[in-house]
């Protein structure tokens, strides 16, 4: 029986926080619509749709249907460049609206479980504790909260990380390492760089113990493999954004929700804008009630187990990584332009404490295994309950704004059927102010529908701009306001853009849109 429950708890767990948290709708791959919202995940989704319908593509991981003439990387879309290549082979048999945000998060909480699992399978004295325990440390309210950056909830690569970390003998493999450290890079570089600092905790811990040649050997492939994978994805030439530490981590954070519907139980407030979202470090009510019932077997003295003990002593080689990562998140620092510029790659530093929070509930999964199995079992099924009581409310928020995919519609703002044949009918299009984050969900709409039609958008909204491209959109405003056409360019106006004299004959108004025609 427990050969035959294990597989179908792997499955059934995270198939239920699923449909808990999202809308099963999301899983259509031809159901696009839910994600055009004027919303970072609108962006991941446009930039892997623009990629697949780009003939000229190829495996070069960027597009020239955004961001044109210069193109953008799908790194900068916020796409996930590692789907979005794995599918590109498949695109002409994909459905032409597809889109793989929905099936990536179900597929991000089976492996959570999955490493979750094995972190915990060889420390627990019963199945009871050991479930309970997988569901504590594998579905923290931090990783739901990333829903809107859908990369960023494969947390997974985090536990993949310290259950390497965690094994003597593969600890020490490059076979091992080199697969995760790419994935993470082919992923997201935040998840990189935590999966990094676990990583290089190995390679310290190895030469302090005298493996000084092959600790170098391995460092320098695993430099040299993210220095090429960095150049495929197109990093280089970026505007640092210059706001490190705007989004750092409060003191409060893993006791406060931040968000009044993330917690049936506590109070929420945020303590600036910005940090309650990218600063989210709720542990939940369960969570921190697992702390300090972690902390009460451990007062008692009750003996540990020659497992908890190993783990114990290997987890100490983490230390310097997590105090590192743990000022990182938390610092707020007149730092010189110099240095924001240095550390701009993780400027949403608040995520960084992501290690050290799985090390915690770790660590007090493992001390609560102390007690009898069932002990062990019943007190953390009572913590699972406090938690799902706790988060209800969390999950009925996030699943709300997935809702509308339960409409399978792809388009809310551009439904004229004027749009296909103006579009079709253009050579390219470009929106005026260039800064399309002034209304996002008409942008991805209108740059769906382009994408679509083979037609390039001169406009993107990247998380990094580079210089070739700021340069250009100063000079298509300037020819813009001297009443300057492209010839058969569709323009498209946001806001209360000042319309040239010269371009008023061309004048038209679609959806409540303005537009000039090619």
């Amino acid at each position: 029986m427990r050969r035959l429950s294990t597989p179908v708890l792997l499955l059934l767990l995270p198939i239920a926080l699923f449909l808990a948290f999202f809308h099963p709708a999301i899983l259509d791959i031809g159901n696009a619509g839910w994600l055009l919202n004027g919303s970072d995940a609108g962006e991941n989704a446009l930039g892997a749709h623009a990629y697949w319908h780009d003939p000229a593509a190829g495996a070069s991981l960027r597009t020239h249907l955004l961001n044109a003439p210069d193109g953008v990387s799908v790194l900068f879309t916020d796409s996930n460049p590692l789907v979005t290549l794995a599918a590109k082979p498949f695109a002409a048999l994909l459905s032409a609206d597809a889109q793989l945000v929905g099936p990536f998060i179900l597929l991000c909480l089976m492996l959570q479980t999955l490493f979750a699992w094995l972190l915990l399978r060889r420390h627990a004295p019963g199945q009871m504790a050991l479930w309970a325990g997988v569901a504590l440390l594998a579905f923290p309210p931090t990783l739901f909260n990333r829903f809107v950056h859908a990369n960023l909830m494969a947390h997974w690569l985090i536990l993949a990380a310290l259950w390497l970390f965690l094994e003597p003998e593969r600890s020490r493999r490059l076979r091992w390492w080199a697969p995760l450290i790419a994935v993470a890079t082919l992923i997201h570089s935040y998840l990189l760089i935590m999966v990094g600092a676990i990583w290089a905790s190995t390679l310290l811990v190895r030469f302090a113990d005298g493996e000084r040649r092959a600790v170098l050997g391995q460092a320098a492939a695993i430099l040299l493999l993210v220095a090429l994978l960095a150049r495929w994805l197109g990093v280089g030439g970026q505007v640092p954004a210059g706001n490190f530490g705007v989004f750092s981590m409060p003191l409060d954070a893993l006791w406060n929700p931040a968000i009044a519907p993330f917690s049936n139980l506590l109070p929420a407030h945020e303590t600036s804008p910005g940090r309650g979202f990218e600063g989210f470090q709720y542990l939940g009510a369960g969570g921190l009630l697992l702390v300090a019932f972690a902390v009460v077997v451990a007062w008692r003295r009750l003996p540990s187990r020659e497992r908890e003990r190993e783990t114990v002593r290997r987890l100490r080689g983490l230390v310097p990584a997590l105090v590192v990562l743990a000022i990182l998140a938390i610092a707020r620092l007149p730092l010189p332009p110099e240095v924001r510029a240095l550390l701009d790659p993780v400027r949403a530093s608040g995520r960084m404490f992501w290690p050290v929070g799985y090390v915690l509930v770790l660590m007090a999964v493992l001390t609560s295994f102390r007690l009898s199995a069932q002990r062990a079992g019943l007190a953390l099924i009572g913590i699972v309950a406090i938690q799902v009581i706790d988060l209800a409310g969390m999950a009925d928020a996030i699943r709300a704004q997935t809702q509308p995919a339960g409409a399978h519609r792809l388009y809310t703002r551009t439904r004229d059927p004027r749009w296909g044949a103006l579009i079709t009918g253009s050579r390219s299009i470009a929106f005026f102010p260039a800064d399309v984050t002034r209304d996002l969900g008409l942008f991805q709409e209108i740059a769906w529908r382009a994408a679509n039609a083979g037609r390039p958008v001169s406009n993107v909204y990247a998380a990094r701009a580079d210089r070739v491209t700021i340069r250009r959109a100063h000079a298509e405003a300037a020819a813009f306001a001297r009443g300057q056409r492209v010839p058969g360019r569709l323009y498209v106006l946001l806001a209360d853009m000042p319309l040239p004299a010269a371009m008023a004959a061309r004048r038209r108004r679609i959806d409540g849109v303005v537009v000039i025609l090619p």
